[in-house]
């Protein structure tokens, strides 16, 4: 450990020094709002969403929005980085550690190994997805929109939030786990076949299909209210203390704890549930 250095370069080291000041910036100017802006105003629409009804059809438009750029820059990142050197630069260096500490815990886990590829495939694609949009929903600043319950927007405020993370919208977080839980089936199907698959619904007894069924009803549900309840729960909370705390410099390290260190755990703990979901079903 002596002779670990982390070393930057003269580029990283000005962009470092101007998202630091950009970054303090910006919290010194939310301390100075909140000075001047009553309770009542701040706390009003705590918890509201911009929603808009289309026919029927309730949808967040934010969180479409953000996690559309988020998938976005994940196929931008993914194209500029398909090909590897055999010398790697320290991105790649960092993202082949990433890859292979996912592709280790994935190949211990699934006893099929014609479904480790893609298990691995799904696994970091979800970490990388949710890892983003928690740090973005948790450490910078964004837009938050202001909108009646009809869906009109009434105002649009610069750097006052984070930006909204997709993960939470229970929506996401939901479309995610049950597609996790689509998928493990499938896979469950392909490797031991429909009626071996089929007989798991009445094991060890016919009289246990009832509880196996909630059973598996009842992974996306967890599945996806654990991710919900952290992140939109830690945004609200954030948010309260921020206030609570206007008058220091603690909003900083609200936002970067739950931000960066709660969301990479979330992240992290959504996709190791998909690997042992699917790993179930394969055993």
């Amino acid at each position: 450990m002596d002779g670990l250095k982390i070393t930057f370069s003269k580029k990283e080291k000005i962009f470092l020094a101007v998202f630091i000041s950009l970054y303090v910036l910006v919290a010194v100017l939310n301390i100075q709002q909140l000075k001047r802006t009553p309770m009542e105003e701040i706390f009003g629409g705590l918890g509201k969403r911009w929603i808009v009804d289309i026919n029927g059809f309730r949808i967040n438009p934010m969180t479409i929005i953000v996690g559309t750029a988020i998938a976005i820059f994940l196929i931008v990142l993914a194209y500029r980085l398909r090909k590897f050197e055999m010398i790697p630069n320290r991105k790649q260096a960092f993202m082949e550690s990433i890859l292979e500490m996912f592709y280790e815990i994935v190949d211990e886990s699934i006893p099929d190994k014609r479904f480790v590829k893609p298990t691995f495939v799904v696994a970091t694609t979800l970490f990388l997805f949710i890892t983003i949009s928690n740090i973005i929903g948790g450490a910078v600043p964004g837009v938050s929109v202001v909108a009646d319950e009809t869906g009109a927007v009434q105002k649009v405020v610069l750097f006052n939030d984070t930006w909204p993370a997709p993960t939470g919208d229970l929506n996401t977080n939901l479309t995610y786990a049950v597609m996790v839980l689509i998928i493990s089936h499938a896979f469950a199907i392909k490797s031991k076949g429909f009626k071996e698959w089929l007989k798991s619904w009445f094991y060890p007894n016919p009289v246990m299909f009832p509880i196996n069924l909630i059973g598996e009803l009842a992974k996306p549900i967890s599945h996806s209210l654990r991710l919900f309840g952290n992140i939109g729960g830690g945004a609200i909370l954030v948010y309260i203390l921020s206030y609570m705390t206007k008058y220091f410099f603690a909003p900083i390290i609200f936002w970067g704890f739950f931000g960066i260190f709660v969301g990479l755990v979330q992240a992290f703990v959504f996709s190791m549930l998909a690997v042992a979901y699917i790993s179930s079903q394969l055993s």
